[in-house]
């Protein structure tokens, strides 16, 4: 399998690729999804920086793999395990939530999730799926072959919406009387834009959905971390938040449907569930974007620019959009600075065909597949690998009930289900599990137990 590694260091970033990679008949090359935003239609398309990578990724190494049936690499932060710590037998893979990056476990040294469970020996990986943080898009040049672009009339529309965010923004900076201008957000938002309207020649190539991540991302991330790792009995121990956690539930379900190896020696899931139909969530306002999608024809939800353009809305004074951070994290659960890095350092584009079929959870039955056919709750009482699933007291996202709708049809004896926060506080929001002030101290230490406990096995 080709790959690309960076390991890095506070001095240098060096690469090793292997000379397969340069055996090319004409010219290709890898654009981040970071860097996606700083290329215009007019300019060269640049290669991967070294000096950007090493700026941004904060693990030890950074390496890349091909996704199958794309022109996409995705991303693996690497953190090594510390040398004082207990040796153990696997590697853990940790996935992160729609639309998210690797930041979203890594937010700073003292709210490091990666780097607590490196520092407690286990070789962590973080995957940043297509599209998102330092995933790579192959640009190929060869003018016999050129790539797909968006349509003029798409290209106009989601531009359109973009300048419509633009005027939102200016209406706000006048009703609250300068206050963007005081805080930059005029600037830095209009600069996300422009980003964004340079890059939608590309965004053609954001054409996936969940089963893509499902049957494509994951299997080539876990046969490279495998590769590295080398894992005697091949197994891997996986943590997913959010999305993440839905997608290691659908791959236990079609692995359990098909009889097959799922490659996992546990999962824990936070904040997860296959099924939102008969809960409270949020979601059931937010996901339903169907209707409005196909009438706009928009290929993209620039989810990163919307809410670039709240926070300030969300965290300042007078706090006109402080409800969307309470969807977040429970009162005075994230510092501030935590949270303002979050929002605008974590967030990505996504297709609107994975938000299509990500809708599908709130309705009858839960999450399908993209035919529609396959309900994947149906299944996941096949799996046989032990789960741990926590759940948040005051997560609106994903409440209890909805993280409990999909453990309830796990067989008994693998699922450990637990409700974090109690009725004095604290209390645990939709990002708290990871990010929160309490979280080192009463939810690490509970994942590492039940890690330690199926790595010995």
């Amino acid at each position: 399998m080709e790959a690309l590694r960076f390991q890095l260091s506070s001095a240098s970033l060096t690469s090793t690729i292997p000379a397969s990679t340069l055996q090319h008949s004409h010219s290709r090359h890898f654009l981040s999804s970071v860097q996606l935003g700083r290329v215009s239609s007019s300019s060269a398309i640049g290669a991967v920086s070294n000096t950007a990578a090493n700026e941004i990724c904060t693990a030890d190494e950074l390496h890349y793999v091909p996704v199958p049936n794309s022109d996409w690499r995705a991303a693996l932060w690497r953190y090594l395990p510390s040398p004082k710590a207990p040796k153990r037998k696997h590697p853990l893979l940790l996935l992160s939530g729609i639309a998210t990056n690797a930041f979203t476990y890594d937010l700073s040294p003292e709210s490091s999730f990666a780097r607590f469970m490196s520092a407690s020996g286990f070789d962590t990986w973080i995957l940043e799926l297509r599209g998102a943080g330092l995933s790579s898009l192959s640009i190929d040049t060869d003018p016999e072959n050129p790539r797909t672009e968006l349509s003029n009339d798409k290209q106009r529309i989601v531009s359109d919406l973009l300048e419509n965010l633009i005027n939102a923004s200016e209406s706000l900076e006048n009703v609250l009387d300068g206050g963007f201008k005081i805080l930059g957000v005029q600037d830095r938002l209009s600069k996300k834009v422009e980003g964004f309207k340079q890059r939608l020649e590309l965004i053609a190539r954001y054409n996936w959905d969940f089963d893509n991540y499902l049957e494509e991302d994951i299997p080539c991330a876990m046969e490279y971390v495998r590769s590295q790792s080398k894992p005697k009995d091949g197994k891997l121990l996986a943590i997913g938040h959010s999305m993440g956690g839905i997608l290691l539930y659908a791959m236990l379900s079609k692995c359990g449907f098909k009889g097959i190896d799922s490659g996992f020696a546990s999962v824990t899931t936070m904040a997860s569930t296959l099924d939102y139909s008969s809960s409270g969530t949020l979601l059931k306002y937010i996901l339903p974007v169907k209707g409005p999608a196909q009438a706009l024809k928009l290929p993209v939800m620039p989810i990163d620019t919307m809410l670039a353009m709240a926070h300030p809305l969300m965290c300042r004074p007078p706090y006109p959009l402080s409800w969307l951070t309470t969807n977040i994290s429970a009162p005075q659960m994230m510092d501030p600075e935590l949270m303002e890095k979050l929002v605008l350092n974590s967030l990505c584009t996504v297709p609107v065909k994975l938000l299509l079929q990500l809708a599908t959870s709130v309705g009858h039955g839960g999450l399908r597949d993209r035919t529609g056919t396959f309900c994947y709750k149906d299944h996941i009482g096949k799996t046989n690998v032990p789960i741990l699933a926590l759940a948040g007291d005051w997560d609106i996202i994903c409440p209890p009930d909805a993280v409990y709708d999909t453990v309830k049809l796990i067989p008994e004896h693998l699922a450990t289900f637990k409700v974090l926060g109690s009725p004095g506080g604290p209390h645990y929001g939709h990002q708290d599990m990871i990010s929160g002030r309490t979280a080192r101290r009463e939810i690490y230490p509970l994942i590492i137990h039940f890690l330690q406990r199926h790595d010995e096995c």
